[in-house]
């Protein structure tokens, strides 16, 4: 089953909660801003769709040369959610440092509001960012192609819920997992908050590779993207990064130089 189907079936839970949040802190919310993540996130889910479609010849090619025949149990999908979640966090660790990735992620940092919405504002240039390549270990290694795309679907949708200011601590469960006060700090633009808190759903990653950072309320978030302008205009906002990155690729002197404008550090 295809990513953007199982989102399209879990959207009467996420509108469900989006009218709770917003009936409750409806501070926290900007329309427009609200509106122009929803159209953000059609294109999204329409680039990822014609991506899957063009890029099935080559998974299914991959998936010839697995190294192992996985059957389906419940301990093997146990063992593909941990090990995609644990890919998810080197691909956002990447979209964040290399920036050719940044050009695409950088739209969902680029609002200053945080609510539910806000994990609806992503970028239809993912697939050119090469978001997709990061799966492709878990087919190499034998895992069948739908149960790859699952449990990617399965994280996304999870990390909807994480994109809030309501809930403030989860207890115990701060310690395992990805909460919304983890994930306030990742979208935080204040300095000590900038590359953290890179988790899906296991806040683990973080913790073993040093790029875990709690909330504290001595330093409060303060969201949006650095040096990225805010635009409302879902096709502005796409582009914006990508034609800085270009600008600055084209004025670089020496081939090494235009690779480090195109893949260093935004």
């Amino acid at each position: 089953m295809k990513v953007e189907i199982i989102l399209l079936l879990l959207s009467p839970i996420f509108l469900i909660c989006i009218a709770w949040e917003y009936r409750s802190h409806r501070e926290n919310y900007s329309i427009k801003d609200s509106v122009s993540s929803t159209l953000l996130a059609l294109l999204h889910q329409g680039s990822d769709l014609l991506a899957f479609t063009l890029l099935s010849p080559l998974f299914l090619y991959l998936y010839q040369w697995r190294l192992f025949d996985i059957e389906l149990t419940f301990i093997t999908v146990f063992l593909a959610f941990v090990l995609q979640d644990f890919l998810y966090y080197w691909f956002h660790r990447a979209s964040h440092n290399i920036h050719w990735m940044w050009a695409a992620h950088v739209v969902h940092h680029s609002s200053p509001k945080m609510n539910l919405t806000t994990a609806f504002r992503q970028s239809f240039m993912y697939p050119l960012a090469g978001m997709w390549v990061f799966w492709m270990p878990l087919i190499f290694i034998g895992f069948p192609i739908e149960l790859t795309f699952l449990v990617v679907a399965l994280n996304l949708a999870f990390q909807f819920f994480v994109h809030t200011q309501v809930i403030k601590n989860l207890g115990w469960v701060e310690y395992l997992f990805n909460t919304p006060s983890h994930h306030r700090v990742h979208h935080s633009v204040a300095d000590q908050h900038i590359d953290k808190n890179f988790a899906g759903v296991l806040i683990i990653w973080d913790k073993l590779f040093g790029t875990f950072e709690a909330e504290s309320e001595l330093i409060p978030c303060k969201y949006g993207a650095v040096g990225h302008p805010y635009q409302l205009n879902p096709i502005k906002a796409t582009w914006w990064q990508w034609g800085y990155m270009i600008a600055k690729c084209g004025k670089a002197r020496g081939f090494t130089s235009k690779l480090k404008a195109l893949f260093g550090y935004p």
